[in-house]
């Protein structure tokens, strides 16, 4: 026996210096978890570097790529969590399969659908923009989801896009002041909000394929303002990149927007692509995308085993990082990035639990709704309608009825109800007689394809003309709606006319009933050449869940309207400055695109080339009457350190309750470079009981009046003369001030 002890004696060494070696080993794996007392940012980034040094390269690789369609895989061993996302921009979605697009058939994903960013947008009001993130962060918490995938923030450059309902708007002033509380809002639950398409994503058409040429100026005056107060303002926490090519390069993965978002920006979050935007794997490592998202069209493949890890960020960067062909310090700065999001998301020990479906969300979103609904038109005070006996009220149009949630793409919900227009005017309506026919009828929502209708569109158009002569009013539900070809991800509009023969229905009814009302269901400007058959026109957009009662409280005057456009409505398509220089400008030639009209989009354009648009940015009527007087500036010259104080007064001279937004814009006068004429630098909501007056401010600082300087690759504040503009509009402008600048 002892000899068979001594002869192991050797053995018994080896394995015990073995587990001392294990054991200190597991000494060194950090505690994963944080206390609520340890979210300093210092004590999370030495956390993060001790976790980086027990990772292995394949751990980390693992990390930055999809394992399913909305999760990266986490580090099992060590109790790193895995990271689930959602699309979201104004709901969560319901759940997707593992590996398919498919729904995955859960009974307990349905949720509260709130209006669209173009209502949130036109409801001109950042506090309300910080309610709507807040409780929509706190609906796709209570889902356990780490990334919303949203908001969206490319500006609205041609009325053809079929996704500017999901943006928020053409101003990049009023689409960073919005963006920047209703990223906060989500953030304060403990989900990252993603904010997107980084960049110059601003049609569908060609979208995975067209190259954008832009100027540096309009790339930083127009379209990557929202985006740099997303990161600067807000500290979002992700950021998506966008399908299209810019200067030749996938925008994803692209030098230039690399080394502003990441450099000059300083932004610290992550960077996950857009599903299959990458195509490089050198570019994805080395110009800043940190997670890889839907490269595979399904999560196994079809003829490759295991296919996430056959993404351009799986096995092709370990190899490239054990040949030496790409540094191991790419793949550390993205986990670096992707521990931070963790430990702000579901790491983060001060998270709520989340609500979902509950009252607050529900009346955040008919508020929403009903201040961002817009008035258009309102002649003889055709609007509000009073509800009375012995009045028949004709509702017509597939859009009172169609649910206004499914399609779209990427944006579409799975709501627990939607109340459409229809439900909430009966329901609203208790003493006048409601009647309603489809009047026109179109296929199911779905993506990248048009169903056709079922019914036989002349008895609907028959039928329609019969209803309208027994009504005392019509109220037309009409517009667009969210299939392919429409209002839809995945391509753009082929027609800027109202589709599926509404014209020719409302001229038709116009023939019987004079007393037409259209409320226009879009989240697009369309041609109005049917504008004099209708007494009124209500903007209504896509309203969520609550639709049908934010549009009975507006057309029975419940609610006054406060909403303002907050886009252009040009009269003819090649009035809008997009498609003024042909198809090079809009939509490109297949291979290449140029924004030819510059920094000059939207009102920009209208104002400065003196074209009058049917409705103009900042738009939207009310029900009662303001006038906005005594506006002065507190000083008559600024240093460029300075704050411009503009004050006025705003009263309600009408009979009842209501809000107005007073719009500040600023031009330069006599320019050394081209201008538009003037731009918006500041607007306030304010409401006012009738009667009521008030004095209010608007606060500018000199150095937003600054150009992007092309000679110097940054931003020059020019010495003279500037004009202030202020009114209730683009067009509408009630005083105009002279100001210096030294």
């Amino acid at each position: 026996m002892r000899l068979a002890l001594k002869k192991n004696i050797p053995l018994l060494v080896f394995v015990l210096c073995l587990q001392i070696s294990y054991t200190k080993a597991q000494n060194k794996i950090p505690q994963i978890q944080l206390e609520k007392n340890q979210v300093s940012a210092t004590f999370i980034e030495a956390k993060i570097d001790s976790i980086i040094a027990v990772l292995t390269l394949e751990e980390k690789v693992a990390m930055t790529h999809a394992q399913s369609k909305f999760s990266t895989k986490g580090v099992a061993r060590l109790g790193i969590p895995e990271v689930w996302m959602s699309d979201g921009p104004h709901g969560v979605r319901e759940e997707i399969s593992w590996d398919a697009w498919g729904n995955a058939g859960w009974t307990n994903d349905a949720i509260t659908a709130f209006p669209a960013l173009t209502c949130l947008a036109a409801s001109f009001n950042p506090e309300l923009a910080g309610e709507y993130g807040f409780s929509l962060g706190e609906e796709a918490r209570y889902r356990k989801k780490d990334v919303l995938l949203g908001p969206g923030v490319n500006i609205y450059r041609s009325p053809m896009n079929g996704r500017n309902f999901e943006y928020l708007g053409e101003d990049p002033f009023l689409a960073s002041t919005m963006v920047v509380p209703y990223i906060k809002g989500v953030q304060e639950n403990g989900v990252a909000a993603c904010v997107k398409h980084f960049a110059l994503n601003n049609q569908e058409h060609w979208r995975d394929k067209i190259n954008v040429e832009v100027s540096d100026r309009a790339l930083h005056e127009i379209y990557l303002p929202a985006f740099k107060a997303a990161v600067q303002k807000a500290n979002v926490w992700a950021l998506m990149g966008a399908y299209n090519k810019f200067r030749g390069q996938y925008a994803t993965h692209n030098k230039i927007l690399h080394k502003i978002l990441k450099t000059d920006w300083g932004f610290d979050g992550v960077v996950i692509s857009d599903w299959s935007s990458v195509h490089t794997t050198e570019e994805a490592a080395l110009y800043g995308v940190d997670m890889e998202m839907g490269t595979g069209t399904d999560g196994l493949g079809t003829t490759t085993n295991n296919h996430y890890q056959h993404y351009y960020l799986a096995n092709p960067f370990l190899k490239a990082i054990k040949n030496g062909e790409l540094s191991e310090d790419l793949v550390d700065d993205k986990v670096r990035r992707i521990l931070r999001l963790i430990y702000h998301t579901n790491l983060n020990p001060n998270r709520g639990l989340g609500k979902m479906n509950n009252k607050e969300h529900h009346n955040v979103a008919r508020k929403v709704a009903t201040e961002g609904i817009v008035l258009l038109k309102n002649e003889d005070n055709f609007f509000p309608i009073q509800d009375k006996k012995g009045l028949t009220i004709a509702v017509i149009g597939e859009n009172a009825t169609r649910d206004m949630t499914q399609g779209g793409g990427s944006s579409q919900l799975k709501p627990l109800f939607e109340i459409s227009p229809l439900q909430g005017i009966k329901e609203r309506y208790k003493n006048a007689t409601i009647i309603h026919t489809m009047g026109y009828e179109t296929g199911a929502s779905v993506y990248d394809e048009i169903l056709p209708a079922t019914l036989n569109q002349d008895s609907l158009f028959v039928k329609a003309i019969e209803v309208a002569k027994k009504a005392d009013i019509v109220l037309f539900i009409g517009g667009l709606n969210k299939s392919h070809h429409q209002d839809s991800e995945g391509d753009d509009r082929e027609v800027y006319d109202l589709p599926y023969g509404q014209e020719k229905l409302i001229n038709g009814i116009s023939e019987v009933n004079k007393n037409i009302g259209f409320l226009l269901v879009t989240g697009n400007a369309v041609k109005m050449p049917w504008i004099a058959k209708t007494k009124g026109i209500i903007q209504t957009w896509y309203l969520g869940s609550m639709a049908g009662y934010a549009i009975a409280d507006i057309v029975s005057g419940d609610v006054n309207p406060s909403g303002k456009l907050p886009f252009s409505f040009p009269k003819e398509l090649n009035d809008n400055a997009a498609h003024a220089f042909g198809e090079i400008s809009y939509p490109g030639d297949g291979v290449n695109q140029e924004y030819t009209e510059d920094i000059l989009v939207g009102y920009r354009w209208f104002d400065t080339r003196k074209i009058k648009p049917q409705y103009a940015f900042g738009y939207g009527m009310s029900y009662t009457d303001f006038k906005i007087s005594d506006i002065k500036l507190d000083q008559e010259k600024y240093t460029k350190n300075d704050q411009i104080k503009v004050t006025f007064n705003v009263a309600n001279t009408g009979d009842r309750e209501g809000s107005e937004v007073v719009q500040a814009y600023v031009g330069k006068h006599k320019s050394k470079v081209k201008r538009a004429l003037k731009e918006l630098k500041g607007f306030t909501k304010v409401n006012l009981e009738k009667g009521a007056e008030k004095t209010v401010t608007i606060f500018i600082d000199a150095a937003t009046l600054a150009y992007y300087n092309t000679e110097i690759s940054n931003w020059s504040l020019e010495d003279g003369t500037y004009y202030l503009y202020v009114g209730n509009a683009s067009n509408n402008i009630v005083k105009k001030i002279k100001f210096s600048l030294f």
